[in-house]
Formats: C-alpha cells, sequence, structure tokens
C-alpha cells in the first residue's frame, strides 16, 4: 500500500475545505482569520491523510467485484466514514478555531447526527458518484469539493438543529 499524503493532497486539502468553511463562515457572519487558519491546518493534515487513505482501502477491498451490490458497498463504506462523529469533529475544529470554547458540548454531536440524517439523501448520491464514477486519484479532490459544500450546510446546522 502507497500512502495518498502527497503535495498535491496537502494542498486541495488546505484550499477546498477552508474556501467552503469560509463560505460558510460568511454566510453566519463568523468570519476569522483564526477560523480560516485553523480549518486550512485541518484540511491540509487529518483530512489529506485520512481520505484519500480510506478511499484506497474501499478500493481495495471492494476492487474485484463489480456490478450495482459492490458500488452500492463502497457507498456504503463512503458513508461510515462520514458519519455524525466525522461531522462532530469537523463543528469541534471550527468552534475551537473560532473561539466559541462555551459552544463545546456533547450537544455538537446531537447537532452532527441531526445534519447526518437530513442529508442522507443527497450525501448517498455523492458518496455513490465519488465512490463509483470518479477515479481514484481524483477522489479526495471530489470528494474535499463535495464536503466543502457539505461544510457551508454543516456551519448552518448549527443554526438550523
Amino acid at each position: 500500500m502507497t500512502w495518498q499524503y502527497t503535495p498535491a493532497n496537502i494542498l486541495r486539502g488546505a484550499l477546498i475545505y477552508t474556501a467552503g468553511d469560509t463560505v460558510a463562515a460568511l454566510l453566519l457572519g463568523d468570519f476569522m482569520w483564526s477560523r480560516l487558519l485553523g480549518i486550512s491546518l485541518v484540511g491540509a493534515t487529518f483530512y489529506a491523510l485520512e481520505i484519500p487513505n480510506y478511499f484506497s482501502w474501499i478500493e481495495r477491498r471492494v476492487a474485484a467485484r463489480t456490478g450495482i451490490l459492490p458500488a452500492l458497498h463502497k457507498t456504503a463504506l463512503a458513508i461510515l466514514y462520514f458519519n455524525p462523529l466525522w461531522i462532530a469533529r469537523h463543528l469541534f475544529f471550527i468552534e475551537v478555531f473560532s473561539g466559541h470554547w462555551a459552544t463545546l458540548s456533547w450537544d455538537l454531536l446531537r447537532i452532527a447526527s441531526f445534519s447526518f440524517l437530513a442529508n442522507i439523501p443527497l450525501s448517498l448520491l455523492g458518496n455513490y458518484v465519488i465512490q463509483n464514477v470518479v477515479r481514484l486519484p481524483w477522489r479526495f479532490f471530489a470528494s474535499a469539493v463535495f464536503s466543502a459544500l457539505m461544510a457551508i450546510y454543516y456551519a448552518l446546522s448549527m443554526v438550523l438543529f
């Protein structure tokens, strides 16, 4: 197995996640340079390391099979990764980098759970396309763009839920 933590993925993670979160922060009137820099750091480290390697693992696990069931299996494995705990961790990062210490609580998990449940149809569709249409070398990029769009939704979910 070759690790997918490459300069290109580091740059993509830093730029794309930051762009999505910055739009969300601007929409909420919560833009902060510390948040921009923090999310950039998270995108370049955690996300750029975890996501491409998890996608490679999915591909190896399902590669020998073809048809609709393996395609759905790949989609389900992707959804399992981007679960309420992942969303809560992302919200945690947002709150920490925004200096909102008072909002750090288990309530982030409740918000993340409602957010996850509310976006299951869109998430299923997005992850199906990413896992089964986009070639493996471009999946992190596609997922980062999808996640950046979802980051806007997750940020707004703090208000909605």
